[in-house]
């Protein structure tokens, strides 16, 4: 009799390239259990994820629409009764044994809600994946005046911080969705992804609630996978930096709801409505 799999592994997808070959390719090498992929399907042409699910096994859901990935994530973690979820881009390549390092890491943290790997850049950098939940000076500070003046105080602060904060296995504030372990009892506790993120800032919201309900988020450097970040939406750049925008713009908004702070909301929206007019242009 096969044992029942310890992870239901959720890639959500819009239209992919070779990249979710890719992705399913080096799971069959991330873990020396049964780790079964679930792929969800946002988009409107099948045949890549077709193709990927028939060789490789992959269980597809549809919706019909894109759903935007928090939504779609929620739809995949749904099914079966695993007790542990991977919701992952599907732009990311495990490496050997990497989603094992992961499980391991779980066993040692049992209060965790969330792990996440180290996550390389296709040329080898680490992205910063882990961190703190953000200050409103240093978001602000870092997200104004990052490009125009590089070396600003709220810049060197938060890439300081980024670089501590990778070295060793440790509780974060949040972890990045591009690819994480979740406690099916956590994810399920915290009603899972807020689906009004459509896309972007839905890591961060899930990484914060699930704090606030006594969750860590763990990041686990010796898990390594490779994230070729917007492999699916290169080509069409304005459009996810308007959708960036408009979350962090939610996302904001909800941290700062008191009332008495309508003038800084006011303040938020401007200046990262300014912003993405800004970054669209160029």
């Amino acid at each position: 009799m096969t044992s029942p799999a310890a992870v239901r592994v959720v890639a959500v997808a819009f239209n992919p390239g070779g990249e979710l070959a890719d992705f399913a390719e080096s799971l069959a090498t991330a873990s020396s259990g049964p780790a079964p992929l679930v792929i969800v399907d946002n988009g409107s042409d099948p045949t890549v994820v077709d193709d990927v699910a028939r060789r490789h096994g992959a269980e597809v859901l549809r919706p019909g629409h894109n759903l935007g990935y928090g939504a779609a994530a929620n739809l995949g973690a749904a099914g079966g009764d695993s007790p542990w979820v991977v919701v992952a881009n599907p732009d990311v390549v495990w490496q050997p044994g990497s989603l094992d390092a992961l499980l391991a890491a779980a066993e040692r943290h049992p209060g965790a809600g969330s792990l996440g790997p180290r996550i390389l850049n296709t040329d080898g950098t680490v992205y910063p994946s882990a961190r703190a939940v953000p200050s409103l000076r240093q978001g602000a500070g870092h997200a104004v005046f990052a490009r125009v003046w590089p070396h600003n105080p709220w810049t060197r602060q938060y890439h300081q911080r980024q670089e501590e904060v990778l070295l060793t296995e440790h509780p974060v504030g949040w972890l990045s969705g591009a690819c994480l372990l979740l406690r099916r009892s956590a994810l399920d506790q915290v009603g899972g992804f807020d689906p009004s993120y459509f896309m972007f800032f839905e890591d961060v919201d899930l990484g914060e609630r699930l704090g606030r309900s006594g969750w860590e988020n763990v990041y686990v450097p010796d898990a390594v996978v490779v994230h070729d970040q917007g492999a699916s939406w290169r080509e069409k750049p304005a459009r996810m930096i308007l959708a960036h925008h408009r979350s962090a713009e939610l996302y904001l908004h909800r941290r700062y709801a008191a009332w008495y702070l309508a003038p800084l909301r006011r303040a938020i929206s401007l200046g990262l409505r300014a912003r993405a007019a800004l970054e669209t242009r160029r």
